[in-house]
């Protein structure tokens, strides 16, 4: 049920302490833009949210008297992260002062207060629960940690995948896999092809921002692979191991060895779903791992436009053209296709992206979209791909309503589905 009214602008005190302003109704930015949010499109801050300040930064709202837009001055602007699952509609609308630092790779969803509750723009676009803070058991994770490291001492990904990602940087999909569950991730590649404007596991010593995390820094050889896939797709519910993860770079660099691990999963097991996380750059590999037993394809993009993506990837010795190749070459082979789609309000929802979108669905026979909120400071990245004019503008709960009433059969969500899924009840076979 939508709000009666907009929830107030929240600001903060520097100090850690967030407060409501109740002379300001709480906007949403669109672009370079602020606008008022619809109240349908508030719902309250999921569990697993949380709400940090953007220093340097101003709140704007709507004054509640005059009807006009001002500045909260008494504080710094305040964002929401939303968790996984949900797509956000505005970002946070604030103006910012001059020597303001440029802020990390989180999202930064618009937040406002209402009837002792917060509020975001946003929607559960997934139901699947895997990354749901609650389901996350630190004993299990760190139990399951102890086990397989015994089990298999010399092999180096799953020590990764303990040291680095489930124990440092609390990576969801690593602490499933320590829990035995569901999506396996299966870092491959040190390297990668690209060079994202907001890559989150490398970043050059002369920018302003670091990356998150530490990159992988070796290259797995085969026999580790299929050492902890084949149990974790013999044994996990739901079971699906996903090569290209955001500790490292490009896994179709490293197709050659994924290649071959895949051939040797499937003379253990016939069970579950092998899936690639990719930038696409290279349809041959990819049509190479279908022949080897490639199930499905989720292809990362900021936009289905070639001006708006090559700014952001900055592509070496590949084009956007052969993103979209290989999405049809998995398509040609009746494999899954997903993109996992960077939504960016006012530049997802504008009238010229809605097209591109439309006619890469139809030219790929695509089968999902994974809608996933933006992690990037939202001036950086539109002075960094050079866009002062987003254009016409339709909101992002639209633009979503509108794709799914022209490809009723493409499905919507936020993580890769498992084989259950696929080829059964889209709606029910996963976690929940």
């Amino acid at each position: 049920m939508s709000l009666s009214q907009s929830p107030y602008v929240v600001y903060s005190d520097g100090k850690g302490n967030i407060f409501e302003d109740m002379s300001l109704y709480a906007t949403g930015r669109s672009g370079w833009d602020a606008y008022p949010v619809p109240n349908e499109d508030w719902i309250e801050l999921p569990e697993g949210g949380s709400l940090y300040e953007l220093p340097g930064r101003r709140g704007i709202g709507i004054d509640v008297n005059t009807g006009e837009m001002r500045l909260c001055e008494k504080g710094w602007a305040v964002a929401a992260f939303i968790p996984p699952a949900h797509t956000g509609f505005y970002l946070s609308a604030y103006e910012t002062l001059p020597d303001a630092p440029t802020l990390p790779l989180f999202c930064y969803t618009a937040a406002g207060w209402l009837n002792d509750k917060f509020y975001v723009p946003a929607v559960r676009i997934e139901q699947d629960i895997r990354q749901e803070c609650k389901g996350f058991d630190s004993n299990k994770v760190e139990d399951g940690i102890g086990y397989l490291i015994n089990a298999f001492p010399q092999n180096r990904l799953i020590k990764h995948l303990a040291e680095n990602c489930a124990l440092t940087y609390h990576c969801p999909a690593a602490r499933n896999y320590f829990m035995g569950r569901w999506e396996c991730p299966v870092p491959a590649s040190s390297a990668c092809n690209a060079n994202c404007v907001g890559c989150i596991s490398l970043q050059p010593d002369e920018e302003e921002i670091v990356s998150p995390q530490d990159r992988l820094n070796f290259k797995p050889s085969v026999e580790e692979i299929v050492e902890f896939t084949v149990p974790h797709l013999e044994t996990a519910p739901f079971p699906l191991i996903s090569f290209g993860q955001g500790c490292e770079g490009e896994p179709l660099l490293m197709w050659k060895t994924i290649e071959q691990a895949i051939i040797e999963i499937r003379k253990h097991t016939d069970k579950g779903s092998i899936n690639i996380n990719t930038n696409g750059s290279k349809p041959d590999a990819v049509k190479r791992l279908c022949e080897a037993g490639l199930n499905s394809i989720r292809v990362s993009t900021n936009s289905a436009r070639k001006e708006i993506y090559t700014p952001y990837y900055r592509p070496n010795n590949y084009e956007f053209e052969d993103i979209v190749e290989s999405l049809k070459v998995v398509t040609g082979f009746g494999g899954w296709t997903s993109l996992n789609y960077f939504v960016f309000p006012g530049m997802t929802d504008s009238m010229d992206e809605y097209e591109a979108l439309r006619k890469l669905i139809r030219e790929t026979g695509l089968k999902m979209i994974q809608w996933r909120s933006f992690n990037i400071d939202p001036d950086w990245y539109l002075r960094k791909i050079g866009v002062t004019e987003t254009g016409e503008c339709m909101g992002v709960n639209q633009m979503i309503q509108l794709i799914r009433e022209e490809f009723p059969d493409l499905k919507f969500g936020y993580f890769n589905p498992p084989m259950e899924r696929i080829k059964g009840k889209f709606e029910v076979d996963f976690a929940h």
